[in-house]
């Protein structure tokens, strides 16, 4: 404890040194997000110089091994990390899919060459991914799906689609489910690979979501050539790394419950509650629930890294994590009013309330519908008769 009140202290020092006075304000709009990537492109400069410090130090992935590019910390110290960050409100330095899915996956399921040569590149933010999971008849029955993956001798040759690809259009690198045995039973003839977003054969469409904005794509792939070093696991196993990463996916998105940055939602709503106490005692309930949330994913985390989580247990923060989410951004239209349900104006941002309100109606689909994910939790958690 000692040891690591030390490092409590250090790192405090550090932050208060470090982390630029306007990475410290609460994010306004998506574009105060860093994503990096191959040709990245940042908001100011001290929105760069975070990333790049904090990946320095290994400190956009801490909790990963100093050989991979990350901080090599344990697990109490990532989350002292985690609480002085919170403590001056510094903002997460790098939003990837790479850190918060493939990354784990890679870390279990991949060569030490594919460990070596993407983990670097995400951890210093040099590479951005997507997801290639969902097709149109292969959505919450994800094995059904039909995207075909032949082997050619010296490579491998893919065609199909995608859809709901988070960002497609802005990634450099996929990592993907394909069928590479239609012979075998659906959950076994499923592989794993990593491909170029740049590579002849991939194009994308944006889908328009009704929040407006369009961060969703239609993948689609005719004669990809993809080099055969680029599969994960083993040839037809690609399930077995789909359920990890899906475990480590729900994780993320059940964080989204939390809010940005640690603030209490009383706190961030402020004055708009002086007038309507049932309201204060709506978000003083939420706060709460909240503040359990919070316990509960700390404990989860713990008990995922040391081996001992159940394997349903993505599904239940998943599921709670969600419905937080929803709730947070009812709350935030409530103490709004009318004014919540402008669109366009500068007073409110793009009608940035509004929008996200109505993007949190695709947190019960994404990442496993919720009903997908009450099923498991009855099954396998609950063990229900029936479910």
């Amino acid at each position: 404890m000692a040891d690591l009140e030390l490092f409590r202290q250090e790192t405090r020092a550090w932050l208060d040194a470090n982390c630029p006075p306007e990475m410290r304000l609460p994010m306004r709009d998506e574009s105060d997000a860093c994503w990096g990537g191959r040709n990245p492109t940042f908001k100011n400069d001290a929105q760069k110089r975070w990333m790049e410090i904090m990946a320095g130090r290994g400190w956009t992935v801490p909790d990963w091994p100093a050989d991979y590019g990350g901080g090599g910390l344990s697990a109490a110290e990532t989350r002292v990390l985690r609480q002085e960050m919170a403590r001056i409100g510094a903002r997460n330095p790098l939003m990837s899919f790479g850190i918060s899915m493939l990354g784990p996956a890679l870390l279990k399921y991949g060569t030490e060459e594919q460990k070596k040569r993407f983990l670097t590149e995400i951890a210093r933010g040099e590479i951005r991914w997507c997801q290639g999971y969902s097709e149109p008849g292969a959505g919450s029955d994800l094995a059904s799906l039909q995207t075909k993956c032949e082997d050619k001798g010296d490579h491998w040759l893919v065609n199909g689609q995608k859809v709901w690809t988070s960002y497609a259009d802005q990634a450099d690198w996929i990592f993907c489910l394909v069928r590479t045995d239609p012979a075998a039973p659906k959950h076994k003839g499923i592989s794993f690979i990593l491909f170029d977003m740049a590579s002849p054969g991939v194009s994308t469409k944006p889908i328009l979501l009704i929040s407006g904005y369009s961060p969703f794509c239609e993948t689609f792939f005719d004669d990809v050539k993809v080099p055969k070093d680029q599969l994960v696991g083993e040839v037809g196993k690609g399930w077995d790394v789909a359920k990890y990463l899906l475990g480590h996916e729900r994780e993320m998105i059940s964080g989204m419950g939390l809010g940005g940055n640690g603030e209490s939602l009383g706190a961030a709503l402020g004055e708009r509650l002086a007038d309507d106490p049932l309201l204060r005692a709506e978000v003083a309930r939420f706060d709460v629930d909240a503040m359990a949330f919070r316990a509960m994913s700390e404990r989860f985390i713990d008990e995922l890294k040391a081996g001992q989580a159940h394997p349903a247990q993505p599904s239940m923060m998943k599921y709670a994590g969600t419905e937080l989410n929803k709730q947070r951004h009812e709350l935030v239209m409530a103490a709004g009013g009318s004014n919540a349900l402008e669109w366009e104006s500068e007073r409110s941002r793009g009608g940035k309330a509004a929008r996200e309100w109505l993007r949190t109606k695709a947190n019960s689909i994404e990442g496993g519908t919720s009903e997908i994910q009450l099923g498991i939790i009855a099954k396998h958690i609950l063990q229900l008769p029936g479910a």
